[in-house]
C-alpha cells in the first residue's frame, strides 16, 4: 500500500519511498509467524547492532559516496550542518549531524507554545476520542508506553498525543519541547522493532514492545510552560542501539544526562538516537492543549493515501514538521 504524508510548509502531498520496505514486509510477515524465534533474534538487541554497523559504519570507497556527494544522495541539506560536508564519510555521521538549529529551526519563544522534539512525519489525537490509536490492530495504549505498574498513567486518561515517525534521512537529535522540571525519568526494556508502518501494521502494540525512555515533566513551574504534566518517550527501533541523553542549554555545549529534578528549556537539544528510524511520543493531560490548527486539519485529509487508520478503518494522515516549530499551544477556556 502507497504512504503518502503533507509537507507543512507547501502543503505538498509526498508519497514516501519507504526504508527497507521488502525486508520489513518479509520480517514482519513470513518470519514472524512461521519462525518466531528467528523473528525474536533478529529484533534482538545484539542483532540491532549488527544490522546498525552493517548499514551505517561501514567505510564507504568510493569518492562519490563520501562528503556532499553522500548529503546529497541521502537528502541531507549541507548548508544546515555544524560540521563542513567534507568531513561526512559514513552514513552514521550523517544521521548524528549536528545543525545550526538556532538559525534554521527558529522557535516561537512565546511561554505557552509547545514545540516539535524532532525533524519528523507527526501524527496528532485525542485518547478521549479513542484510547488507543488503531493501525489494522493495536498501535498503543499510554499505560502500556508508560508501564502499566508505575504511577504516570491515570495523569493521562482522555488526554492527547503526538506521535513524531524519524526517518533515516531525518536530524536525529531530540530537542525539548516544553520548558519544566523533570520530576521522572526512566528506561523500559524490550526489543528493537522497526518503526516502518508496514511493521507497525503486523505487529499489534509496536511501541509498546520497544524499548523505550520516558521523561515526565511538570510545566505548571515558575518560567514553565503552564501545561500541566507531559510525558515524552522515546523509542528505540531496529538498527539503533541507545539513545543518548545529552541536554545543552547553549547549541551542543556541555552535553549532560537527563535526571530528576533538572530544569528543562523549550527547544534545548535533549538526546540523541543512533541512526536508522525512531519515534517520539508526546502524551499531554485531558482538556490542556490544542493542536494548531493545521495540524488537525491534514489529519482528516481525504485525498491523501495513508497506511495509519484510527478505529473502523478511518484514516488519519501525518504531516512532516521541523524541530522546534509550533504544533500545540495552551487550551483556552
Amino acid at each position: 500500500m502507497q504512504h503518502q504524508y503533507i509537507v507543512r510548509e507547501t502543503g505538498e502531498i509526498v508519497s514516501e519511498h519507504l526504508f527497507a520496505d521488502r525486508f520489513i514486509d518479509l520480517l514482519y510477515n513470513r518470519v514472524r509467524e512461521q519462525a518466531p524465534s528467528l523473528f525474536r533474534a533478529l529484533t534482538s538487541e545484539r542483532m540491532s547492532s549488527v544490522l546498525g554497523y552493517l548499514q551505517f559504519d561501514c567505510t564507504l570507497p568510493v569518492d562519490s559516496r563520501r562528503g556532499p556527494a553522500l548529503l546529497q544522495r541521502m537528502g541531507v541539506d549541507w548548508r544546515e550542518c555544524v560540521a563542513p560536508a567534507a568531513s561526512f564519510t559514513t552514513p552514521r555521521q550523517v544521521f548524528e549531524r549536528q545543525i545550526r538549529y538556532w538559525q534554521c529551526r527558529p522557535m516561537d519563544e512565546a511561554n505557552e507554545t509547545i514545540v516539535a522534539p524532532a525533524d519528523a512525519k507527526v501524527l496528532i489525537g485525542s485518547l478521549e476520542e479513542t484510547p488507543e490509536l488503531f493501525i489494522k490492530e493495536k498501535f498503543f495504549s499510554a499505560p502500556e508506553l508508560l508501564g502499566e505498574d508505575l504511577p504516570w498513567p491515570p495523569f493521562f486518561v482522555g488526554g492527547d498525543f503526538a506521535i513524531f515517525r524519524l526517518t533515516p534521512d531525518k536530524y536525529h537529535y531530540n530537542h525539548v519541547p516544553v520548558s519544566g522540571e523533570v520530576i521522572d525519568f526512566y528506561q523500559i526494556d524490550g526489543q528493537y522493532h522497526s518503526c516502518n508502518p508496514r511493521a507497525q501494521i503486523a505487529l499489534a502494540s509496536l511501541h509498546a514492545k520497544n524499548r523505550r525512555v520516558v521523561t515526565i515533566i511538570d510545566t505548571d513551574v515558575q518560567g514553565g510552560t503552564q501545561v500541566g504534566l507531559v510525558a515524552m518517550i522515546e523509542v528505540v527501533a531496529l538498527m539503533i542501539g541507545d539513545i543518548v541523553q545529552c541536554y545543552s542549554t547553549h547549541a551542543y555545549d556541555a552535553p549532560q544526562p537527563i535526571a530528576k529534578g533538572m530544569r528543562l528549556e523549550k527547544g534545548c537539544p535533549k538526546s540523541l538516537y543512533r541512526p536508522g528510524s525512531s519515534t517520539d511520543i508526546l502524551l499531554f493531560q485531558r482538556e490542556v492543549v490544542t493542536f494548531s490548527d493545521d495540524l488537525v486539519c491534514n489529519r482528516r485529509r481525504a485525498d491523501v493515501l495513508s497506511r495509519f487508520s484510527l478505529g473502523l478503518g478511518r484514516p488519519v494522515v501525518e504531516t512532516d514538521v521541523r524541530v522546534r516549530s509550533t504544533i500545540a499551544g495552551k487550551r483556552r477556556l
